[in-house]
């Protein structure tokens, strides 16, 4: 160990500014010996200062669709508040960012994609820098975040923004127009049309996950997420909204900040969510309790080459080692994570008990548990600040929010945590996840 922190040493020593007098960087680079993920089998794959790195990850709080905080708010505008974050916070210059890429599922893609470039606009960011939008369906933002960071290690660019964003009170509509007809001709075709909750029901009747699993895994993300909201754990990564509040009935408009996510039930019990009908399904499992909220919400995710952080002398919140997607039944899409999950970490050179902290979408409390199970994974590392059961999960926006809510956990825990993984199913049958390492950590080379 003495060893090789001599080396990380002569390394930081090269690293550092010419000047003497310069000491910006002098917080962020220092020797530690960590004692999380200590893998024999990991091995870094670039360069120090190639490393793409996250230097910035905000969100807006989390409301409710349709009856929460922000269901008289344009999408645009809380995009916006994330994309000026990110910038603000960092004081970066925006005609830096060579790149905004957002991840969002369910309005019309030439609809969002204009929005999203306006919401560019209304942050500040010049003509010059361009904005696209990304739709791998509640892994969007996960993907706006992975392609970001293989951009820059292409070396397409310097610094990019991968971001998320849904608004199910306003884009929350059924399908619309005709389906091909040659659906009917392969099964698994038909299936990536199947309701979200009837694929729970699959997974929770094919692989015999409980009502009171699913239930007990619910009460369990109200409490943790009631926990950290109290703790002021939240503060780090979420900004204030300023917006307004209709009401519906008499029309009266106020004007409101909103700092909080509004979903989470801190009361809730495993004999109050007993007593919920299945919506699904008439002998189903599955119920409005033990699923995850339908939400409003907008998060961004700053991204760059660790040398020109440094350079830069912005604090590193974590570091992107490697992304998977993969493809899995679409009858049973919830255990995408259960294959995306070592996929991701294989190609980061580890193994599962390396990671020291998930942040694993909870779509459906099914499908959360069989993963969870499956993979035998420690509860006690699993979205430990709670999951989208109870702060809820805005579709493109949720890969945005749970790199932010890793991220700054894994700060707050130091030395005791390297290495984190999103994750999160995908509809029509697919999972994705992403390995991070917590930023200040120099390994051995």
């Amino acid at each position: 160990m003495e060893k090789a922190m001599n080396r990380q040493k002569v390394l930081l020593d090269h690293l550092r500014p010419p000047s003497s007098s310069d000491h910006s960087y002098h917080p962020f680079l220092s020797v530690s010996n960590c004692n999380a993920g200590n893998s024999s089998s990991y091995h870094r794959t670039s360069a120090f200062g190639d490393d793409v790195v996250i230097v910035a990850a905000y969100r807006t709080p989390l409301c409710k669709a349709k009856r929460g905080a922000f269901k008289d708010t344009y999408p645009d505008d809380l995009l916006s508040i994330v994309l000026k974050a990110v910038i603000e916070k960092t004081n970066l210059n925006p005609a830096e960012v060579r790149d905004i890429v957002v991840g969002t599922v369910l309005p019309p893609g030439s609809q969002r994609a204009s929005e999203c470039k306006m919401a560019a606009f209304y942050a500040g960011f010049p003509e010059t820098v361009p904005v696209r939008t990304v739709n791998r369906q509640c892994s969007s933002g996960l993907q706006a975040v992975a392609d970001v960071a293989a951009a820059i290690k292409a070396g397409f660019y310097d610094i990019g923004i991968g971001a998320g964003l849904e608004s199910m009170t306003t884009d929350l509509k059924s399908l619309k127009g005709s389906v091909n007809p040659r659906v009917k001709d392969f099964a698994q075709a038909q299936d990536c049309l199947l309701p979200m909750g009837i694929t729970s029901e699959n997974v929770a009747s094919r692989f015999g996950v409980t009502r009171e699993e699913q239930d007990q895994a619910a009460v369990e993300s109200h409490r943790k997420a009631a926990a950290a909201t109290a703790g002021g754990k939240f503060k780090d990564e979420i900004i204030p909204v300023q917006t307004k509040l209709v009401d519906s009935k008499t029309g009266e408009e106020k004007h409101i900040t909103v700092s909080v996510d509004d979903g989470i039930r801190p009361n809730a019990t495993l004999s109050d969510l007993s007593k919920l009908k299945p919506v699904f399904k008439k002998d189903g499992t599955t119920t409005a309790g033990n699923s995850s909220q339908v939400t409003d919400g907008a998060g961004a995710v700053l991204l760059m080459k660790r040398s020109d952080a440094m350079r830069r002398g912005l604090p590193i919140l974590g570091v992107f080692r490697t992304f998977a997607a993969v493809g899995v039944d679409p009858a049973i899409m919830g255990v995408g994570p259960a294959a995306a999950i070592p996929a991701a970490v294989k190609a980061a050179g580890l193994e599962l008990n390396d990671i020291d902290l998930f942040e694993i979408n909870e779509a459906f409390a099914s499908q959360f548990v069989y993963c969870r199970k499956k993979l035998d994974l420690d509860p006690e590392k699993i979205n430990v600040n709670g999951g989208a059961i109870a702060l809820g999960h805005p579709l493109g926006a949720t890969g945005a929010r749970c790199v932010g809510t890793l991220l700054h956990e894994m700060k707050r825990r130091g030395n005791d945590c390297r290495f984190g993984v999103v994750s999160m199913c995908i509809g029509s049958g697919m999972g994705a996840a992403a390995v991070f390492e917590r930023g200040d950590v120099a390994d051995e080379l």
